[in-house]
């Protein structure tokens, strides 16, 4: 089985449990079983399906209510199964949503932390340093690049804590688990995504 999340810059497959990503401008490897897949990108989805005959996109078959008007499939499905927590999904944006009761109340989307890096690059190239993840965010910064990394960590924390108080916080995607380490009461999980993906498939075996 082989399943497939559709960004806004990569293919992010799990191809018998081993990821693999590609770039929407990279040629994609031929495969020849039926890819499962869900998509935020209207292009790069057409792409997947002019070249390769066998797809299902999953989006068909997901049943999620919510009055949250516009909300990406990829935000629907990490949020599957959850009945207490704020979902954060780190990836090229972050995005937060709150499930109380197993009833999706709404959420928001912050710039991921390569965008708020890529950010400080276009302002200088005197600011063009890694993310510091380790920075004390206890302490004022004494050097640039701790003072950016500062800034954007706590660009993304506050908003997160505010809005979570007590909850319990599930962090997934890419920069899910470095971001989980700054809270308490939080649990990361890399596969989420496919997880639930899994879940909407053995719920309809008619697609399996």
């Amino acid at each position: 089985m082989i399943l497939c999340d559709i960004g806004n810059t990569t293919y992010h497959f799990l191809i018998d449990g081993i990821h693999k990503r590609y770039y929407l401008n990279e040629k994609l490897p031929e495969f020849k079983e039926r890819i499962y897949y869900i998509s935020v990108n209207d292009n790069a989805a057409k792409v997947l399906e002019n070249t390769h005959n066998d797809c299902i996109n999953l989006e068909e078959y997901l049943d999620f209510d919510t009055e949250y008007k516009g909300m990406g499939i990829d935000r629907k499905v990490v949020c599957l199964g959850v009945e207490n927590a704020v979902i954060v999904d780190a990836g090229s944006a972050i995005t937060v949503d709150i499930m109380e009761n197993a009833e999706h109340k709404g959420g928001f989307i912050l710039p991921g932390m390569s965008s708020l890096k890529k950010a400080y690059k276009e302002i200088s190239s005197k600011l063009d340093y890694e993310i510091n993840t380790k920075v004390n965010l206890d302490t004022i910064p004494l050097c640039t690049q701790d003072a950016m990394s500062y800034s954007i960590l706590q660009s993304i924390i506050l908003p997160i804590k505010e809005i979570a108080k007590e909850k319990k916080i599930i962090f997934t995607g890419g920069d899910g688990e470095s971001l989980s380490k700054y809270f308490d009461n939080c649990i990361y999980k890399d596969d989420l995504i496919f997880k639930n993906m899994k879940g909407i498939i053995d719920a309809n075996n008619c697609i399996a």
